[in-house]
């Protein structure tokens, strides 16, 4: 089972689901903070969520629970950059644990992960959209009741077609 996104929307199995993508519309030639989706097809690592605010779901990928002191690191000079890091953390990095529901479930898609170039963009997530559904920094974003829906219909040969 894929996913599909296309203008505006992200297609699996039977349903159309309205997505945001990054401010800048989609490229196959991302960098770090363009605001722009990379184009392509891709699998997904693992899923990252928020014990305290989602209690179950179920899907055929790894799960991690994401506790206080996770980031992503989103500096192009660390040795960690474009992966999952504990604060305190003295390069630059994105806090994974909000107040706001936005990254309550993450999705973390195989881009610039294997391996790692510098400067090609980090932390490409499907996460949950603002109720707005207003565009983001490269990500996509769905409501958090469809992200649920199909996170069981996600498996480790599952691809994700951006175009």
């Amino acid at each position: 089972m894929h996913l599909y996104y296309k203008n505006k929307f992200l297609y699996v199995k039977d349903y159309k689901i309205k997505c945001s993508i990054g401010k800048r519309g989609l490229t196959k030639k991302k960098t770090e903070g363009d605001l722009k989706t990379p184009k392509g097809i891709f699998n997904f690592k693992f899923v990252l969520y928020r014990p305290d605010k989602i209690k179950y779901f179920r899907t055929g990928i790894r799960k991690i629970k994401i506790k206080e002191d996770f980031g992503w690191c989103d500096d192009p000079r660390s040795k960690f950059y474009n992966n999952l890091i504990n604060f305190p953390f003295k390069k630059s990095a994105e806090k994974l644990y909000l107040s706001k529901n936005i990254y309550d479930i993450i999705l973390v898609i195989n881009y610039n992960l294997n391996p790692v170039k510098k400067n090609k963009g980090s932390a490409i997530f499907l996460h949950v959209a603002k109720k707005s559904l207003s565009p983001t920094n490269g990500c996509l974003a769905i409501k958090k009741k469809d992200l649920l829906k199909i996170l069981p219909l996600i498996n480790k040969k599952t691809k994700l077609f951006i175009s």
